[in-house]
């Protein structure tokens, strides 16, 4: 299937789980991550989850880097250029909403991608070669684009990776992992 019929198929998919589903997804893929060996990671990148989307809860993860003295950071859309900037998610850090509903923080220190080491992707569906489809707008192909090439990128995926993902584009990037409920 082509990405667009991806993302229709998997968004309805996504929103059909229940909560207990998605609890025991999540619990599931949470052990899966905490069996990581992180011991030479500094900064964690994760994203903050949309609930109205049904995305993973990644609260308890930013819990458990944080307990591992790992920094954690996440982005924050420019709409004009398409891309995302990067800053260090501290306590004191606050969040809004941007105009899609996308929470970000306001007040924190940019962070450059290249001092990344460990990233976590959001989508909607994988294959079985890595590559995902996301909501469509490209800003995490640009984004992983620019990671050091020894940075671990992960996606986050509610459900097992498909056969082929049809259509992929040059800018699309594999990831080296998925992490799916098993």
């Amino acid at each position: 299937m082509k990405k667009s019929e991806l993302r229709k198929l998997y968004k309805e998919k996504r929103n059909n789980l229940s909560e207990v589903e998605i609890t025991q997804f999540q619990e599931n893929m949470y052990q899966q991550i905490y069996d990581l060996d992180i011991s030479n990671v500094k900064n964690v990148h994760l994203f903050l989850s949309m609930r109205k989307f049904k995305e993973i809860d990644t609260k308890p993860l930013i819990g458990y880097f944080r307990s591992k003295n790992k920094r954690i950071v996440v982005s924050r859309c420019n709409f004009e250029s398409t891309t995302l900037s990067h800053f260090y998610f501290d306590e004191d850090t606050k969040i809004t909403l941007n105009k899609f509903g996308v929470p970000e923080p306001i007040n924190a220190e940019e962070i450059l991608e290249t001092e990344l080491d460990l990233i976590f992707v959001p989508m909607l569906i994988s294959d079985e070669n890595n590559y995902r489809v996301g909501y469509g707008k490209g800003y995490y192909d640009r984004f992983l684009s620019n990671c050091r090439k020894d940075a671990m990128i992960i996606g986050l995926n509610f459900f097992k990776p498909i056969s082929k993902i049809e259509g992929l584009h040059e800018f699309d990037v594999a990831l080296d992992n998925v992490i799916y409920p098993r």
